[in-house]
């Protein structure tokens, strides 16, 4: 890849809305601009204001901008909702080439024959994941291209979302100037960078603690299997945290940052702040004991919706690599430890091992562009391998990676 492109990923969350420079690095990637805005216009993970959502990514982009010093056209845009679906779809073709090699085109073929579904109209597909390729009966194949056969099938899924709620994430990335380069889903999105091979092979949940929404994705056999949202998150952590100190929510938000602690075992006496209380101009002094007496109640609760929506979605909550949480909630303190007491299995907490951005709650974000940047390499390599030339650098990583994506659009 030439020295000079750049992936640019937007995470737009309830709370936050980040941009994520990232420049490429052979198979992996160099995190070297982070932009952040506070959300507005959002609730519960789905746009309910364009115009304050608009001016939030327009803040978050200058912000990026301005750190690196370049003027950003396109970026990655993440997605996720209720509204998610994953339906199973089945593709065939024969294999074109005269001497039986499958090639790329093989496979972008069989991938189109896989999207063509009938699907209500206000549905609309985000993208198309294979599960597994079969080439003449034989299956399991992870990657046919250069095998020889007659026939090449796949067994794929379909990730589907609402229309409106697809363009209207669509329309305010545009209206803030940003052209939008492809969709990612953020469950696929983060797995690049929070799971091993030998957690997406056994089994493991994959759960996003967000703040207005918890994602919870479950992959098995390398593959998504299964997503849900439940519509409950940590501005619910910062709403119990206002009504039981009688504070504004500004301010409780400041104090889960600061002095939040999840677990009431671990929580100190001894570490005390003062709260403004509402309606009057008298503070109150608390101490993180105190705190935690009002959080770890609603983090028990969220962790024990996330193990019974594992259980209806048809999966066992004691998954065989357990679980694997991320999000800007999981940074506090004793957060991890409630987690594996509610789940009652192993549990860890995900963090990108990049400069600036060690934290969960930047996963997601890294995650598109370690996403966009592993599908371009494959994609590189398979056109050099077989044209035997070595790969063209020219005309900017957002071309050449979106000229890809256009076939399967």
């Amino acid at each position: 890849m030439a020295k000079g492109d750049y992936i640019v990923s937007l995470d737009i969350g309830t709370s936050k809305v980040r941009a994520i420079i990232g420049e490429p690095a052979g198979n992996s990637i160099n995190v070297i601009g982070v932009g952040s805005a506070d959300g507005e216009g959002i609730r519960h993970g789905s746009i309910v204001d364009i115009d304050l959502t608009v001016e939030s990514i327009r803040q978050a982009v200058d912000h990026a901008e301005r750190m690196v010093g370049i003027h950003i056209t396109s970026a990655y845009v993440g997605i996720s909702g209720n509204h998610i679906q994953l339906q199973n779809s089945h593709g065939v073709v024969a294999v074109s080439s005269p001497d039986r090699e499958i090639s790329e085109e093989d496979v972008d073929r069989v991938l189109q024959q896989a999207r063509v579904v009938a699907l209500p109209p206000e549905r609309e597909i985000i993208d198309v994941v294979a599960r597994e390729f079969i080439v003449d009966g034989l299956r399991g194949i992870v990657d046919p291209r250069g095998m020889l056969g007659v026939r090449l099938e796949v067994e794929a899924y379909l990730i589907t979302g609402s229309r409106t709620a697809v363009h209207n994430v669509v329309r305010c990335v545009e209206k803030a100037g940003i052209e939008v380069a492809n969709l990612v889903l953020l469950p696929l999105a983060a797995s690049q960078i929070a799971l091993s091979n030998d957690e997406r092979k056994l089994g493991v949940a994959l759960v996003d603690v967000g703040a207005g929404a918890t994602s919870v994705s479950v992959f098995d056999n390398g593959v998504l299997v299964g997503t849900s949202i439940i519509p409950m998150g940590g501005d619910y952590v910062t709403n119990d945290i206002a009504i039981g100190l009688r504070t504004q929510t500004s301010v409780a938000e400041q104090i889960k940052l600061r002095h939040g602690c999840a677990s009431v075992e671990l929580a100190s006496e001894h570490e005390r702040f003062k709260v403004p209380r509402i309606g009057s101009n008298q503070e109150m002094e608390y101490s993180q004991y105190d705190l935690a007496t009002i959080i770890e109640p609603r983090m028990q609760e969220i962790f024990s919706l996330v193990r019974k929506e594992i259980e209806k979605m048809g999966y066992s909550p004691d998954l065989p690599s357990g679980y694997v949480l991320h999000g800007g909630v999981m940074s506090m303190q004793g957060a991890s430890e409630v987690a594996a007491q509610e789940l009652n299995a192993p549990v860890r907490v995900a963090i990108p091992e990049f400069l600036g951005v060690r934290d969960p709650s930047f996963v997601n974000g890294v995650g598109m562009i370690a996403y966009a940047v592993r599908s371009q390499f494959r994609n590189a390599s398979s056109e050099a391998a077989s044209y035997g030339r070595p790969v063209k650098t020219g005309g900017g990583l957002f071309v050449r990676f979106k000229d890809w994506l256009r076939d399967f659009i």
